[in-house]
């Protein structure tokens, strides 16, 4: 089957290529996924690229990648069961979900981190949710305790997840604020965001406005400037952010923590479960009406580098999404 692979790391579109590889077999409790769609993510340029550098130490691969095969987020169809409990899918289900590999022609993982496609999404607009769609919600809702009526900011607003999660709170009732960059302004007012702010005319942490809830999911600013807009009760929970090669945004998720036990404030980070359960609430939002996917970009299988160097060093509207092998 064909996969797009490397071997070594650097910036995605001169370090992936497609190769053949050997077709996967499903395991006991796993389901074999022919792939019609996936979506570049963050996650993916960290792990090609190899950075933040303490990533190598763990998953990533000291000197190597450990895992040749990117790509989490997929959409098509089951092609085969392994044995044993496989979640009462069968063949020719339509589901998405998380899984290693996805950036591939056929892939096998648990039936746990899958789902059945919400009805009348394309394959593309399905295998944009999951890990966006996932962090989002389980960012604002289970880490946030995002509630009606709270005043909510959302840093990096026009991403592929901040496009998600301002849907989500308004979704929720809440008074969303959303930060972004001067061409996604509108596409992010258009969201259902009570008020855009663009970053690059005016710095918010030197407004007079208080939020019960800010969710940062990129921008430069670390926990004791994003305090300063804090309510003395409220929430920040912290998802990604600039930082060093070395630590990355990990290095402000430390100095919150150290911070958390002498401020009035909650600190936080959102640490996404993969699960069966999120990606049915994603769905029924979806399929509520509440929840709609954002593409910014479609490319073909070929330009999957090309996708994931456009979530790296970009600013797009949405999610980057390859069309499957």
């Amino acid at each position: 089957m064909r996969a797009m692979v490397h071997d070594r790391f650097g910036s995605a579109s001169e370090v992936l290529r497609v190769e053949e590889i050997e077709k996967p077999t499903p395991g006991a409790g796993q389901l074999l996924v022919r792939v019609k769609a996936s979506s570049a993510n963050p996650y993916d340029w960290h792990f090609i690229k190899g950075q933040p550098y303490f990533m190598r130490l763990g998953p990533g691969g000291l000197r190597t990648p450990k895992h040749r095969v990117p790509g989490v987020d997929f959409a098509w169809v089951v092609e085969g069961l392994g044995d044993g409990d496989t979640g009462g899918f069968a063949v020719g289900d339509e589901v998405y979900g998380f899984q290693h590999g996805a950036f591939a022609e056929y892939l096998v993982g648990s039936h746990r981190h899958m789902a059945r496609k919400p009805a009348d999404l394309s394959w593309e607009e399905a295998a944009s949710l999951p890990l966006a769609a996932a962090t989002a919600l389980q960012g604002l809702m289970d880490e946030g305790g995002l509630e009606a009526g709270q005043n909510v900011l959302i840093i990096g607003a026009s991403g592929g997840l901040g496009s998600l999660a301002v849907q989500m709170a308004k979704a929720q009732g809440a008074h969303v604020t959303g930060v972004c960059c001067t061409p996604n302004v509108e596409l992010v007012r258009s969201l259902g965001a009570d008020r855009v702010i663009d970053y690059k005319r005016e710095d918010f942490t030197r407004g007079d406005e208080q939020y019960d809830l800010v969710f940062q999911l990129g921008g430069t600013h670390g926990p004791r400037a994003l305090r300063k807009v804090l309510a003395e009760s409220g929430t920040l929970v912290q998802c990604a952010g600039d930082g060093d090669r070395f630590l990355g945004p990990v290095r402000n998720v430390l100095v919150a923590m150290a911070m958390n036990r002498f401020v009035s404030q909650r600190l936080t980070l959102v640490n996404t479960r993969e699960d069966t359960e999120t990606l049915d609430a994603i769905r029924q939002m979806v399929e509520a009406g509440e929840l709609r996917p954002v593409i910014d970009t479609t490319v073909p299988f070929e330009e999957a580098g090309f996708a994931v160097d456009r979530v790296e060093t970009g600013s797009p509207g949405g999610k980057v999404v390859i069309s499957g092998a």
